[in-house]
């Protein structure tokens, strides 16, 4: 029997429109909550409730602990779902709900504190038998230790901040002369950006595909993992595309990696949603991290499982069974996602403001998650990313075929947005013959910069 009735949703745009629409599917009221900027934003209008938890600053609202336990406990709410981002990662606010009597729509406080730091969730992925980068057991804590592991590693190597994620406290070191000036500037950035300065050291991989494993568990023991994504293309380890299934793999590499996937998920005891990360490289896998959480990608899995990801974390969330096994996980067609955001597409400065029109692509196999309208006032306070592109077809040439016509649709005026460049990648040769790993766009990115300025130069010569 359903226990939770009523959903607090501690997010807001997209996501927070998504979760609003998985509860109404489920006959489950929700309570929205915003800041003074997002007063009148969608996710506020179409939910049950709203309340107001502060004003624009992320911290003083989306982040606000007391402020969100407080509306929720005050709504009579009797779970919160965190989405992505804010506190959705963040264990000391998963234990002061449950504190509180109210159910975490996610993983536990445990498994978020053991897989949220880098050197700890390396350990544990080893524990449980997934393939790892070679690299350091434990931190590196001094120049001397950090010149030593490269030796034993073998250059290039890569150092990390353990606190790190978003592609943020990383630096690559080619040769031992390069060691001490980015020992010192990572461990600075690592202080600075997370508090805390430790970190660790891996092997570079020069040529890796970034494929993902989506995890669901119950509180029975039971594990699925729903195959996998292909997050290759990426500016700044920020994702821009994503697809499902990774067609660079063969069966049995997908086979395989499953069966690994569900073991690790079984023996940490993993419940609810969360992602195993890899590098993928010469047939290869290598743990990155693991997301306990959903990921802003999750709709590519839906698409094509035809499984509602977010209501099945409500029914983990309430007690429920999942109800098929991995058997009853099969695949079907080809899933492309793309992250639209209000960025230059050429400098990616983000161009918040007022969207004048905005008419989003329809028609089969087309979904588009957005919370955004016109008349809507793109907030400077917030990530930039306003909608999500997810296009579905039987095949992937049909899909990119498909995703063509429906960027060429999707019409937002008013602010500048990053279909352009989405536009640019699916008509590349590379991009259609899977011809890319993680640095590929990077690379793209920056020939098509100085292709630019030398038709400037031509230009102003004439």
């Amino acid at each position: 029997m359903q226990k939770i009735k009523k959903v607090l949703i501690a997010n807001r745009g997209e996501i927070a429109l998504r979760i609003i629409r998985a509860c109404r599917d489920m006959g489950i009221r929700t309570v929205a909550v915003h800041s003074t900027v997002d007063k009148n934003a969608t996710h506020v209008r179409i939910a049950d409730e709203a309340v107001c938890i502060g004003p624009g600053s992320a911290k003083d609202s989306y982040l606000n602990e007391s402020a969100i336990l407080t509306a929720a406990l005050l709504t009579n709410s009797d779970a919160i779902h965190p989405g992505y981002g804010f506190l959705s990662e963040r264990a000391s606010f998963v234990e002061k709900v449950e504190q509180h009597g109210l159910v975490w729509i996610g993983p536990t406080a445990e498994m978020i504190v053991k897989m949220g730091d880098k050197v700890n969730a390396k350990k544990t992925a080893i524990e449980c038998g997934l393939p790892v980068v070679p690299g350091s057991d434990g931190a590196v804590t001094s120049l001397e230790d950090a010149l030593a592991w490269g030796e034993k590693i073998g250059y290039p190597v890569m150092l990390k901040a353990s606190a790190g994620g978003g592609g943020k406290g990383m630096r690559p070191v080619m040769n031992p002369e390069e060691m001490a000036e980015a020992f010192q500037m990572t461990k600075n950035e690592a202080r600075s950006g997370f508090g805390d300065d430790t970190l660790y050291m891996e092997k570079l991989l020069l040529h890796p595909r970034h494929i993902e494993f989506q995890v669901l568990g119950d509180q029975h023991g039971n594990v699925v993992i729903f195959g996998e994504r292909d997050c290759s293309l990426q500016r700044k380890n920020q994702k821009v595309m994503e697809e499902c299934p990774a067609a660079a793999l063969t069966q049995k590499e997908r086979d395989d990696m499953i069966e690994v996937c569900k073991t690790a998920a079984k023996r940490m005891g993993y419940t609810n949603a969360g992602t195993f990360e890899f590098m993928f490289e010469d047939g290869k896998f290598y743990f990155l991290e693991m997301n306990t959480r959903l990921q802003v990608e999750h709709p590519v899995t839906e698409m094509v499982y035809g499984v509602d990801l977010v209501r099945e974390q409500i029914r983990i969330a309430d007690g429920e069974k999942l109800g098929y096994s991995q058997a009853n996980l099969v695949p079907n067609g080809h899933a492309i996602e793309f992250r639209i955001n209000a960025e230059d597409p050429e400098n990616f400065i983000p161009n918040p403001g007022k969207i004048t029109l905005y008419s989003p692509p329809g028609g089969l196999g087309v979904r588009v998650d957005s919370a955004v309208y016109t008349g809507y006032v793109i907030p400077p306070t917030y990530d930039s990313m306003i909608a999500k592109l997810i296009v579905y077809a039987p095949n992937r040439p049909a899909c990119i075929m498909r995703a063509g016509r429906a960027l060429e649709e999707f019409v937002i005026e008013g602010v500048k947005t990053t279909i352009p460049l989405q536009q640019r990648l699916l008509k590349n040769k590379d991009v259609k013959t899977l011809a890319f790993d993680n640095h590929w766009l990077e690379t793209f990115l920056k020939n098509s910069d100085s292709k630019k300025e030398q038709e400037d130069e031509e230009n102003s010569e004439e």
